[in-house]
């Protein structure tokens, strides 16, 4: 299989990548901190890629993303898997997937594991940056890793880290 062959090459020793079988491959789409990333199994039946692959977000890594949510990433998914059918298109697919994971995840409340870390801020007056600062060398190890999760590498909050969920 060609395509195993290119796939291996491509990925390699890119630890999003995962090969489950020959036919059988995840990759995770987002840094593993992520409140936003997600993963998608895509397999190869006999047929492929004259036949559409089975792309799956069935992972137990999903399990805080919504069934909406994951549905509409397959949808999206599909319509590029329509567009590239009788070609190879499994690196298709994942790039697709990366290059579009903030407009595939917009819809994502992302309070699932990091509300711990937001409640400390309720409650709290602002403060004056000058006060915030001095305020930041004490937290702990923990806090302080909650903290760069939440940002980018950039160092910058992620688009809507700040708005209010309306659930809630």
């Amino acid at each position: 299989q060609m395509e195993l062959e290119a796939l291996r090459s491509i990925y390699e020793g890119d630890l999003c990548f995962r090969e489950l079988s020959p036919v059988s491959f995840q990759y995770r789409i987002g840094e593993s901190g992520d409140p936003k990333a997600f993963l998608i199994e895509v397999s190869w039946p006999e047929t492929y890629p004259q036949t559409a692959p089975v792309i799956s977000m069935d992972a137990f890594f999903n399990n805080t993303i919504s069934s909406a949510i994951k549905q509409s990433i397959l949808d999206k998914l599909m319509v590029e898997v329509e567009a590239n059918l009788g070609t190879a298109m499994t690196y298709t697919l994942f790039e697709y997937a990366k290059d579009n994971k903030e407009v595939f995840m917009e819809n994502q409340p992302v309070n699932t594991v990091t509300s711990v870390s937001n409640s400390i801020s309720i409650g709290t007056p602002e403060v004056p940056p000058s006060k915030k600062k001095e305020k930041k060398e004490q937290l702990s190890k923990t806090q302080k890793r909650k903290l760069a999760d939440k940002t980018d590498n950039k160092g910058e909050l992620p688009r809507g880290w700040n708005w209010v969920d309306v659930i809630k």
